[in-house]
C-alpha cells in the first residue's frame, strides 16, 4: 500500500464558510449524510437525525467540559509590567501530576523563560492568582506551578476565557459561555469542545430516547492531541499528545450489551472514536471493562474499527488528524468528495459550523 502524506488531506476552502458564530438556535445546522459503502450524499437538517436512528441503537457521548482555559498574564519584571503590551496569553492544556501544576502554552512563548513569575490579574486588576515557569517544551508549551488559591477552578471561571479556536476570528463573549459547551457536559477539563455534540439540545435528547435510542457517557478531555497542528509529511510519522479519558462502568456494559446483541454503536464526535476504539484494543478482543487514562490513538485510512458503526461529526481542518480519521471511517475519496459538496453548497465549517452523519 503506498504511503499516505498529510497534504493527501488537504482541500480548499474559502475563509467565508468558517463560521464565526454559533447557529442562532442550537440544533438547527445543516447535516450531511454520507454513505459509507457507496459514498451516496444527501442533505439534510441535524433535526432529522432522530429519523436516521433505529430503536436500540446505541449513542455515544463525550461528557467533557470545557473550561475557560485561556488567560492573560503579568511579567514581573519590573520592565514589562510598565508596559501594556507585556501581557502574556496562556492557554492551560491539562493538569500535571502534581497539585497545581499545569501544561500550557504560552504566546510569545519567546519571552517567557525558565524561572519567571507570571501575575493573573482579575478584572478590578487584583492579582488573582500567580505561576512559576518550571520548564519548557516545544512549540510554546510550558510547565507552569501556580500559587495555591481556595478554589482553582473558581478563580478559572471569573477571570479565563474561553477557549476558541485560532479560526474564529473574535474575542470570546458572553453567549459562549453557554455555546462552546455541550448541554451535557458535566466533566471538567476540556480545552476545546468536542463540537459534534454542540448540535444536541435537551428535545432532541428526550426525543431519542422516546424512539427507543439508548445513550452512553464517556470523558475524553480535548487537549492539544485533538487540534495541535500536525508537523511532519507521512502518517506514519504522526504521533499525537496523549489526552486523558474515563469509560465508566455503566458505559462499558452498556457498549457490551450493544456489540452482544448487534446493535448499532453510533459514535457523537472523533473524540468518542478515539475513545471507544481505544478501549477496545486494550481489550484485545474480551469484553470491554471500567478504564481510565490517556491515549494518543491516530487513526488513519488502514486502521480496523472494533465498536463504531456510524459517526456524528462536524467538518475538520484540512491536513488534520481528525480529518483522517473520518476518511479512516467512511474512505478518503467518501470523504474528501463530501467535502467538496459542503464547499459547493456552502455548508459551515469547524466548531460553529454544520455537520455530518456517516453510516
Amino acid at each position: 500500500m503506498t504511503s499516505l502524506h498529510v497534504d493527501d488531506f488537504d482541500f480548499d476552502l474559502p475563509r467565508e464558510l468558517i463560521a464565526q458564530q454559533p447557529p442562532a438556535e442550537r440544533g438547527h445546522s445543516r447535516m450531511l449524510t454520507v454513505n459509507r459503502a457507496t459514498g451516496a450524499l444527501c442533505d439534510a437538517r441535524f433535526t432529522d437525525f432522530a429519523s436516521m436512528l433505529n430503536p436500540g441503537d446505541l449513542l455515544v457521548l463525550n461528557d467533557s467540559r470545557v473550561i475557560p482555559a485561556r488567560l492573560f498574564a503579568r511579567r514581573t519584571t519590573a520592565r514589562n509590567r510598565q508596559s501594556p503590551s507585556g501581557l502574556i496569553e496562556v492557554l492551560l492544556t491539562e493538569p500535571a501530576a502534581e497539585t497545581n501544576h499545569w501544561r500550557a502554552l504560552v504566546k510569545p512563548g519567546k519571552k517567557v523563560g525558565i524561572g519567571e513569575r507570571l501575575q493573573f490579574l482579575g478584572t478590578s486588576g487584583a492579582i488573582e492568582f500567580e505561576a512559576e515557569v518550571l520548564d519548557r517544551g516545544e512549540f510554546g508549551e510550558r510547565l507552569l506551578r501556580f500559587t495555591a488559591v481556595d478554589d482553582f477552578f473558581s478563580t478559572l471561571d471569573r477571570i479565563g476565557h474561553m477557549p476558541l479556536p485560532p479560526y474564529i476570528r473574535r474575542d470570546d463573549a458572553t453567549v459562549d459561555r453557554e455555546r462552546y459547551q455541550t448541554v451535557f457536559s458535566r466533566e471538567r477539563g476540556s480545552v476545546a469542545a468536542p463540537t459534534a455534540g454542540l448540535h444536541f439540545t435537551p428535545q432532541i435528547l428526550d426525543a431519542l430516547a422516546a424512539k427507543g435510542i439508548d445513550t452512553a457517557r464517556i470523558t475524553l478531555h480535548v487537549g492539544l492531541g485533538t487540534f495541535a497542528p500536525l508537523r511532519v509529511e507521512k502518517l506514519e510519522d504522526v504521533h499525537l499528545h496523549r489526552e486523558r479519558y474515563t469509560l465508566s462502568t455503566a458505559a462499558a456494559e452498556s457498549i457490551n450489551r450493544a456489540v452482544t446483541n448487534s446493535r448499532r454503536i453510533v459514535a457523537v464526535g472523533t473524540t468518542v472514536v478515539r475513545t471507544l476504539e481505544h478501549c477496545a484494543l486494550q481489550a484485545k478482543g474480551n469484553p470491554l471493562q471500567a478504564q481510565g487514562g490517556q491515549t494518543d490513538i491516530f487513526i488513519s485510512p488502514g486502521f480496523q474499527f472494533r465498536l463504531v458503526n456510524a459517526l456524528l461529526t462536524n467538518f475538520h481542518l484540512p491536513k488534520s488528524s481528525l480529518l483522517m480519521l473520518v476518511s479512516a471511517f467512511a474512505g478518503r475519496e467518501n470523504v474528501l468528495a463530501a467535502y467538496r459538496h459542503a464547499v459547493q453548497q456552502g455548508y459551515r465549517f469547524f466548531s460553529y459550523g454544520d455537520c455530518m452523519f456517516l453510516a
